[in-house]
């Protein structure tokens, strides 16, 4: 009985509402019209309460339909009654299935960006604690050693606290890199934009790390002789930056023997564009998409052995993104990789 009152009450109130105005309605008509006008005040009548009955009806539909929905939205937590408004309801179903599916994609929509960036978060959680993990634990078992006795032999302590130092420094370059990166994303470090001279740039690089390519016996040589500057615009700071991650890491996975070049040539009217290419392996065609993730590696084991905190392409693709820029990758497994960014001529 409680149900058959409950689906019916909205059709018995609307219909007592219409019958009670039609009854007063035929009394007044009768009383003032019919006695003298006879088919006239019939016509009136039938009018007047045509009009009458279609705004209670649409009136009463939509107040109907508006408190079920505003239920819906206060016992569903995910929807906030606010957001309701009574101009949106609607007794033409169609519109109101649609806007009630627009809404229902669009909150859809946002709860995947929420699991994904909670997805994303546990994700870089774990690869942080995984990365701080293995230094920390080095760097304890090496002090735990020494401090339980092998202090005393020089060899062995000199030896330890070399390595632990390694240790250490791992650690305060997966911290540094975590903060650049965190800085970044926050806009929280401000692009000094000015003009230098990007061959200049790079040549200070290769000389950075000149002693470390002939530790593998590679050489770090331009594509050509530049025989005058090329100018670009750009945080000098930031791009210097990116071309130590670009040229340690193709020193750390270049071949033996091999060549790392540097190349600038005209990408457009207004752009250069910055290259570098080495002869190493080459990275598989699976992992390309995935390889400016941050501590995403393509081999662990390898990637460990040569160090670096795993954020190095992640920096790169940050830095080049907060110039506007775009960062690039052509790869063929077994004969090379390379890398190039763009960045704005100096005209």
């Amino acid at each position: 009985m409680n149900k058959l009152r409950k689906t019916y009450r909205y059709a018995l109130t609307s219909a007592l509402y219409l019958t009670v105005i039609s009854v007063v309605i035929a009394v007044f008509s009768y009383l003032s019209f019919f006695k003298s006008l006879g088919l006239v005040a019939i016509i009136i009548f039938g009018i007047l309460l045509f009009t009458i009955s279609f705004f209670v009806i649409q009136y009463r539909a939509e107040h109907f339909i508006y408190q079920r929905v505003k239920k819906l939205y206060q016992d569903i937590s995910i929807l906030d009654v606010q957001d309701l408004k009574r101009d949106k309801i609607t007794t033409d179903i169609e519109d109101f299935t649609k806007t009630v599916q627009d809404y229902v994609e669009d909150k859809k929509e946002e709860i995947a960006n929420l699991t994904e960036r909670d997805s994303f978060r546990r994700d870089f959680l774990g690869n942080v604690a995984h990365e701080l993990k293995t230094p920390l634990f080095t760097v304890q078992g090496y002090i735990l050693t020494l401090i339980e006795g092998a202090a005393n032999d020089k060899v062995i302590r000199d030896k330890y606290l070399e390595r632990a130092n390694k240790g250490v420094e791992r650690l305060t370059s997966i911290v540094k890199d975590l903060d650049m990166i965190a800085k970044l994303e926050t806009d929280g470090m401000k692009m000094k934009i000015e003009p230098f001279n990007i061959i200049e740039l790079i040549q200070t690089v290769f000389d950075l790390f000149e002693m470390k390519a002939k530790k593998r016996n590679i050489q770090l040589v331009f594509d050509k002789v530049y025989d005058f500057p090329l100018f670009v615009k750009g945080d000098v700071e930031r791009i210097e930056q990116v071309l130590i991650n670009l040229i340690v890491n193709s020193i750390k996975y270049g071949k033996v023997d091999g060549i790392t070049t540097a190349s600038v040539e005209s990408y457009n009217e207004n752009k250069f564009v910055i290259k570098i290419s080495d002869d190493g392996e080459g990275i598989k065609q699976e992992h390309i998409p995935r390889l400016f993730e941050r501590f995403y590696r393509v081999d662990q084991s390898r990637s460990r052995e040569q160090g670096g905190s795993g954020l190095g392409l992640s920096i790169v693709k940050h830095i080049i993104e907060a110039h506007n820029e775009t960062i690039l990758l052509k790869s063929t497994f077994g004969e090379g990789s390379e890398f190039s960014f763009t960045l704005e001529k100096a005209i």
